[in-house]
Parts: structure tokens; sequence; C-alpha cells
């Protein structure tokens, strides 16, 4: 249905200005992967090749004020059904569960009203803008082949809602303040915290509770940015059913930034969050409904975590002699997270969610729209045995 209403909006921007498709404006960016796994924990673990996502975003400039702008993304090669096995979040027990094999996802479908560069306004489905992720989110703007795990493993990436937002830029500072849908605790879990909060089961999203989101960026020079953003919103109205009495707000902080100028390239983010009576919230969701599909495991009262990539272009040695559109970046990456990094109650903090990972790789860029990429990651987790997960990765990605 989401994908119907999608065409359905392209056909009539379409012939709205048959006679000035320059008001049209389409890009987006798509990325395809391979991953061989090496992990203790899971020896039988199987390499997949994943086509992960295709995205298209229009948008379309109604007059000097107004701008229509969407985005549908596809992912895991489309939508169908398939089985799961995960071991991992009933302490060692298997666990089976039916999810789509792959979705279309309107990330974002709104109408931005742009009075002034100070103060302008977005209606409608809209990104939400915490963590660096949130605004970098094509293949060109990590080093991996997935985005970092650090910061996917705490929050949606890329965590969409509705809602209203005021932005604006003042000087070297670009703002955004937002009201937005607030998540649902059924979803939240031990691996990911309060990732599946994210309503995407069903075809509308609950309402009752609402969310406020801050984020500022102060560019520094061109190529670098410093930045932090906020959330905070309850979580326990939002629910399928009225089954949970006490508040449930969820308050992440995080401070980003990047540095690329020349050859190098730096990127980082630290992240902590906190969820309120984690201990009431892991009680209500261990009486779930199966048919839910949700992971029904204790959530942590606190999580945190970030990473630091560095990356240089060597190619920049060679360039008097080669393609000067070409690049070939050589990258390191650390990431640090813990998402059950304190517990409330008789909450077992399951050690297995304190992870780190050393990722070392290549990028090749033979056109700045075009990458080729390649990566090594040394995941520990906090265990004392069977701690180790090691992947190798190569993929595809392409921006337009």
């Amino acid at each position: 249905m989401r994908g119907f209403c999608f065409g359905v909006f392209l056909f009539l921007i379409a012939q709205a200005a048959p006679a000035d498709s320059g008001r049209l404006q389409i890009s987006g960016y798509g990325v395809i992967n391979y991953a061989n796994f090496f992990w203790e924990t899971d020896p039988e673990r199987r390499a997949h090749i994943d086509v992960e996502r295709l995205v298209v975003a229009p948008k379309y400039q109604v007059n000097d004020t107004i701008r229509l702008e969407a985005e549908l993304e596809f992912e895991h090669g489309g939508t169908g059904i398939t089985m799961e096995f995960d071991k991992f979040e009933e302490f060692g027990e298997f666990e089976m569960e039916v999810e789509k094999g792959g979705e279309v996802i309107v990330e974002k479908l709104a109408a931005v009203f742009e009075f002034r560069p100070t103060f302008n306004l977005r209606i409608g489905h809209i990104i939400v803008p915490v963590g660096l992720t949130a605004k970098r989110h094509r293949p060109q703007h990590y080093f991996t082949t997935t985005r970092p795990e650090s910061e996917s493993n705490l929050i949606p990436t890329i965590w969409h809602e509705n809602g209203i937002e005021i932005f604006g830029k003042f000087g070297g500072f670009n703002y955004q303040a937002q009201v937005v849908n607030g998540l649902d605790s059924t979803g939240f879990s031990s691996r990911q915290w309060i990732v599946g909060g994210h309503q995407l089961r069903f075809e509308a999203a609950n309402a009752e509770d609402f969310a406020l989101v801050g984020r500022v960026d102060y560019t520094v020079t061109d190529g670098a940015v410093l930045g932090f953003s906020g959330y905070y919103g309850d979580s326990a109205d939002n629910r399928p059913k009225p089954d949970f009495q006490p508040d449930a707000h969820v308050s992440i902080v995080d401070l980003h930034g990047f540095y690329e100028v020349g050859a190098l390239k730096i990127r980082g983010l630290f992240l902590y969050g906190a969820l309120e009576n984690s201990e009431l919230v892991s009680k209500a969701n261990r009486n779930l409904s199966n048919n839910l599909n949700v992971k029904r495991t204790p959530v942590g009262s606190r999580a945190h975590g970030g990473y630091v990539e560095v990356g240089y272009n060597v190619l920049t040695f060679f360039k008097s002699s080669l393609n000067t559109q070409a690049a070939l970046d050589l990258f390191v990456r650390y990431d640090n997270y813990d998402t059950m990094a304190e517990v409330k109650g008789d909450i077992f903090d399951n050690p297995r969610w304190e992870r780190k990972a050393w990722t070392f790789g290549a990028n090749y860029h033979p056109h700045p729209q075009i990458v080729f990429k390649g990566h090594y990651s040394a995941r520990r987790l906090g265990t004392v045995v069977e701690n180790q997960e090691n992947t190798a990765a190569f993929g595809f990605g392409f921006q337009y």
C-alpha cells in the first residue's frame, strides 16, 4: 500500500508540470553487500549476499516557497516471508521467528515551507535527526559495507516518524527542532535496545505519546562539522494494547562530527541513552503474544556506544599519473557499545551485549558517485569464552 501511494505521488507531480521538468529532481542511492562470518558464538552462520537497499528520492518545487519531498526505500530485495533462528536473545536457546524478507518503506513524505534562512517548516513523515547516520546515510558517508554498528544497534537508522519540524541556519549553525510520534516499547530488546520500538509493524503508527527532538550542527570549515542531538519521549502508551500503566520515557543524547578535508577523513559519534522503568517494561514484554513478532527479552535502563573511523586516500600520492576523480581510502574504525550498560531490578546484565570491534578495510571510488568496499571486522564480546565474532565483507554502492 505504501509503495502504491508513493507511485501515485510520483505520477501526480509528473503530471503537474510536464512543461517544467526543472521543478522535479530525483536522486537516490543503492547498496549490495556480501559477508562471510567466522563467529565462535554461531559457527554455522552462513555467508550471504544482501541487496541491502535501493532508494528513490524525488523532490518537486511547487513555487519559490513550497517544496514537496519524498523518499522510498526498497530493502533486502523486495518483500516476502523468511524464517530466522535467533539463539542469542533467549540466552542460548533457539527462537524461531517469522518476519519480512524485505520491505518497501516510505522514509519521507513531507511538505517544506521555506520562509527565510533562519526559519523554515517541514511537516509530514520526516527523518528524525538523531545521530550521525541520520544526516549521512549514503554509502559514500561511511567506510564499512553496512552502516556503523555501534549506532545502528542503539537507535533506528534511518529513523523516520510522523510530525512537524522547524529548521534554519544562523551563520555557521544549523538547527532542527521536531515534535514526532513516539516509540512503541513492546519492540525494545537486549540486543538492540530501543531500535525495535520504531513503529513499522502496523499500517498506522500509534500517536498517544509524542517525542521532542533537537539537533544543532556547527560548520567549522568546509568539510568539517561538529554537532549534538537529543530525543525525549514516552513509549508506554504507543504499545498495541493499553497493557502498561507507568511511564517509559526514552532519553537520548549524542555528540557527533566529521572532518573530510583533502585526503583525510575522520568521523565519530558518542551516544548515551536511558529508559525509564526498564524493569517494568521487561516484565510486561515477557507476556506479549507470539503473534506480535517481537523479541520479548530484558531491556537495559542505560545504553551507550560510539565509534571513531579514520581513512586516507592513498591515491593522492600518485595524482599526477592517475584519474583525478578516483580515490582509494584505506581506513580503520573502532566501535564500543553496550545495549545493557545498566539494568534495574532483577534483570540479568548479560555481558554478551557489551561489544567492541576493530575494523580495517579499503574503499575504492572509480568515480565520486560509485564505491567498492571491503573490510575485515574483529568483534569481541564481554563474555569470557566464545566471545569472537569476525566478519569479512565486500560491497558495492552508488548514488545519483
